[in-house]
């Protein structure tokens, strides 16, 4: 059986899909609230499915596309069996060059590029465009979509686009609140760590451990998977138990090169026993 509740349906980079058989996720129904700041493909949520949540993402169409699918669902499918019904090279990059109005046409560009586009990778140009090109995938609709679900499960959720802070800066005691930011390190900006350099830059990485240690003393319970850096462990040594969690890489295109890797995983407040402080230097 499937560890999710409610199956994510974006493909998703740095998604969490892993995390939620790694054994480190507390019972949602201990919290009377779930927040994440980065919501990407949502896989933790739908994991936990908490019954209150406040699900954020500064990705406006990734928030809109919740939205749209939690508010019409059928619709939705029936703009997504259409794209299918015309996908091919010429349909992508019309879609991809497209820029509709229409709240349904809009989140139906967004699910259909993630599904089709290389690797499913989501990139923007410095004009904001979506530039990725077409990747091998045909199937633009899964055998195991139930958007119909998908609006249930988000029915409890505030879905909301926007800086992490303002969403972070809202939890309290009860809350629990799960952060997954992008994995920038100090002074490394090799390929996919260059990449997010641009999205979330190291000054966005401090603010952000400022801000989830603001909500430990709140009491908020958190979670925040990063790099497992040195230089991003000595940002949340003070107030956060640390673990090192291994896992597959799933960056490099080549699947013959997706060696092991490791993240790190911090943790405070958090209602099951955790592992040592992160050691202080």
């Amino acid at each position: 059986m499937s560890e999710f509740r409610i199956k994510p349906f974006l493909k998703w980079a740095g998604g969490k899909r892993w995390l939620t058989s790694a054994g480190v996720l507390p019972a949602a129904g201990r919290y009377e609230r779930y927040i994440e700041p980065f919501l990407g493909s949502a896989a933790v949520y739908f994991h936990l499915l908490p019954k209150a949540a406040i699900l954020s993402d500064l990705n406006d169409d990734l928030i809109h596309l919740f939205r749209t699918i939690r508010s019409d669902p059928a619709t939705f499918r029936a703009a997504m069996e259409e794209h299918q019904r015309q996908h091919c090279s010429q349909h992508y990059y019309a879609v991809r060059s497209s820029d509709p109005v229409d709240p349904i046409s809009r989140a139906a560009r967004f699910l259909y590029l993630n599904r089709t586009c290389w690797n499913g990778l989501y990139r923007v140009n410095l004009k904001g465009e979506f530039n990725v090109p077409i990747g091998t995938k045909d199937s633009v609709l899964f055998p195991d979509d139930n958007f119909h679900a998908v609006a249930a499960a988000l029915a409890g959720a505030e879905l909301i686009s926007s800086d992490f802070e303002r969403v972070i800066d809202r939890s309290k005691q009860g809350d629990l609140v799960f952060v997954d930011p992008p994995y920038t390190v100090r002074h490394n900006f090799n390929g996919f760590l260059k990449y997010n350099e641009s999205i979330f830059s190291w000054a966005d990485q401090v603010r952000l451990a400022e801000c989830v240690t603001a909500a430990v003393a709140r009491g908020a319970a958190v979670i925040v998977t990063n790099a497992n850096h040195e230089s991003v462990q000595e940002l949340y040594k003070d107030a956060f138990m640390y673990r090192e969690i291994k896992r597959a890489s799933v960056l490099a295109a080549n699947s013959a090169k997706r060696g092991p890797t490791t993240e790190a995983i911090f943790s405070a407040n958090i209602q099951t026993p955790t592992p040592p402080r992160l050691p202080h230097g």
